[in-house]
């Protein structure tokens, strides 16, 4: 890769950059040389496990840290799981203490918000290890909006799901907001079914 690369942008070096992501274990759907929204989700991903700017862009920052990188080390060192680190935006499938596959995702702000229940609220991704306890293949409506095939860990109604928007910044009522298609891959591999645990750390001070 010699040159800035964006959402947008298509060709050879598209279809490097998203062969060398996915070897370090970043899901970037399809390799079809397409710089699109599962590409600029995976650089997100690969920024913020990096210490990068969190931009989706593949400048010359992020070129260099991809030419020296290794996959992303998971926190824990055994079994399997689900890992959320806040801190650098992503969620780790972990399988053996290995990551196999990583994906940019927005947690909650941390922000006060009004409830549509009326009440004040903070929009807080909980800290800790919890359990996948119910899920719904589908979409499901609640009074914060729809949410797509979520994966419910928290008695507050907190998902993993798939949203239609998942910014670089924390943007959520407190869910683990995925993308759409990166849900739907979870889904049909089998991926943190029920009973799974989710292991969330490194919220942002």
């Amino acid at each position: 890769m010699t040159r800035t690369l964006r959402r947008g942008d298509s060709g050879a070096q598209v279809r490097r950059l998203q062969r060398r992501l996915k070897d370090l274990h970043y899901w970037v759907g399809p390799v079809d040389g397409v710089y699109g929204q599962l590409t600029e989700q995976a650089v997100f991903a690969f920024q913020g496990v990096e210490g990068l700017s969190i931009d989706g862009v593949t400048g010359p920052n992020t070129r260099a840290a991809l030419a020296e990188a290794s996959p992303p080390t998971a926190r824990s060192d055994s079994g399997n799981l689900i890992e959320v680190d806040e801190q650098a935006r992503v969620v780790l499938d972990v399988r053996g203490g290995e990551v196999r596959w990583a994906w940019h995702t927005s947690t909650g702000t941390n922000e006060r918000y009004q409830h549509p229940a009326g009440h004040t609220a903070l929009a807080e991704t909980p800290d800790g290890r919890h359990t996948i306890d119910w899920q719904v293949d589908g979409w499901r409506e609640n009074e914060l909006g729809r949410l797509w095939r979520p994966k419910y860990f928290h008695p507050d109604g907190i998902a993993l799901h798939g949203f239609s928007s998942v910014p670089a910044s924390p943007s959520s009522h407190g869910c683990v907001r995925l993308t759409l298609l990166a849900i739907d891959f979870i889904w049909a591999n089998d991926i943190a079914p029920e009973g799974s645990t989710v292991w969330v750390y490194g919220r942002a001070p």
